[in-house]
């Protein structure tokens, strides 16, 4: 992203950037892909088969909770920890690293319920759940879409209160590695306004139907509550009045898909320029076509002014400035457009080779495409910049 790192930053992404080349590099991903099992396990993890898209396993999740992975948003007295004084800054630069290596599990929804219990969670869920999740031991995923179409957090599925606890009832779609999840956390409309609920994926009336998806990297499903009854200690903050929790769940999940997006974007384009230095045509590299020339200025516009919104999103929302929902869905919706772009040009660059299997170009735009439909797509988001705009 368009930021100046500090030296602890810069260490903090360096060393990201090792752990996932000597963790899980692409080549695993792939594999995993054809095989099913997990892209970056070892030893009883290896066996792990039969799931829609690759996991990274838990050995590998544990591993990357050591470096910080799921603590950079929650605060030093509960567990957690950054390397600077925003440390949703800190974690864009994991979410970049991973982006860049194509790397599978639920970072962000993890990253987004740990940030949720550490705000308005029970005492209960901050000393049982919490750690968990900022150990690498679970992980959690954030159920907040109800269609393609709304993307409005609290769609698609409603609460009402019951003796003793409450009932869940309704559908949630695009919901990253439910299935591999042991704590889902749902977004519900409920009878006085917005509730959430921190829900074990196991529990009875939840039901979990793995879908096929355009993204081979990552694995999504659809979570179904029938007539789920969970107890009053499942609430997170407060029923009916979670609005703003949830405002800034949203704004944290935006900033974080971005700079996964971003870096997707950027080793994508960097191949690219590569393979027109090195491919020749007519004697002659084709980056020294005109032609060429122009469609990889334009795309390197595009991608610097896309790091540059990334940038901003994550210093306005991170420091919770007044304009910060306006600054992360401009971000969203501008790099939602800019990323699919960017990866159709290096298609262009490519040619013919890069629509094969065996090139790694569709896996980017796959995830470059799937990151721009998650917690809201551009349409969506610019509506919502009209919105928070007053227009």
């Amino acid at each position: 992203m368009d930021v100046d790192l500090t030296s602890d930053q810069d260490l903090l992404l360096q060393t990201t950037t090792r752990f996932i080349e000597a963790a899980c590099p692409l080549t695993a991903v792939r594999q995993a892909i054809s095989t099913g099992a997990d892209a970056g396990a070892t030893g009883t993890d290896a066996g792990a088969t039969g799931a829609t898209g690759p996991d990274a396993g838990a050995e590998y999740r544990r591993q990357a909770a050591e470096l910080g992975w799921f603590a950079m948003l929650v605060p030093e007295e509960l567990g957690g920890g950054r390397v600077s004084n925003n440390g949703l800054l800190d974690a864009s630069l994991i979410a970049e690293a991973r982006g860049a290596g194509l790397q599978p599990g639920p970072f962000v929804g993890t990253n987004v319920v740990a940030h949720a219990l550490a705000e308005e969670g029970s005492q209960d869920q901050q000393s049982k759940v919490l750690p968990l999740l900022l150990s690498g031991d679970e992980s959690a995923t954030w159920a907040v879409a109800g269609s393609a179409a709304d993307g409005s957090p609290e769609a698609g599925v409603r609460a009402r209160r019951e003796t003793g606890g409450y009932v869940l009832s309704g559908t949630k779609a695009f919901v990253q590695d439910a299935h591999r999840s042991a704590w889902i956390l749902v977004t519900a409309a409920g009878d006085t306004g917005p509730a959430q609920f921190l829900v074990p994926a196991d529990a009875t009336g939840v039901v979990i139907q793995r879908r096929d998806g355009l993204d081979l990297t990552r694995s999504f499903s659809e979570v179904r509550f029938e007539d789920a009854e969970v107890p009053a200690a499942a609430l997170v903050g407060e029923y009916g009045g979670a609005a703003g929790l949830i405002e800034r769940q949203l704004q944290i999940a935006c900033v974080l898909t971005v700079a996964e997006s971003i870096g997707a974007m950027d080793r994508d384009f960097d191949v690219a320029v590569q393979y027109a230095k090195d491919r020749t045509a007519f004697g002659r590299p084709i980056g020294s076509f005109q032609a060429m020339k122009h469609l990889l200025a334009d795309t390197s516009l595009m991608l610097e002014m896309s790091k540059a919104m990334a940038g901003a999103a994550a210093r306005a929302v991170g420091a919770r400035r007044p304009d910060a929902g306006l600054v992360a869905s401009m971000a969203k919706a501008f790099v939602g457009d800019c990323g699919v772009d960017v990866a159709q040009n290096c298609f262009q660059t490519f040619g013919g080779i890069g629509y094969t299997w065996e090139h790694d170009q569709h896996l980017f735009l796959r995830r470059i495409t799937t990151d721009a439909a998650l917690y809201g797509d551009p349409t969506w988001h610019r509506e919502r910049v009209c919105q928070l705009s007053g227009l």
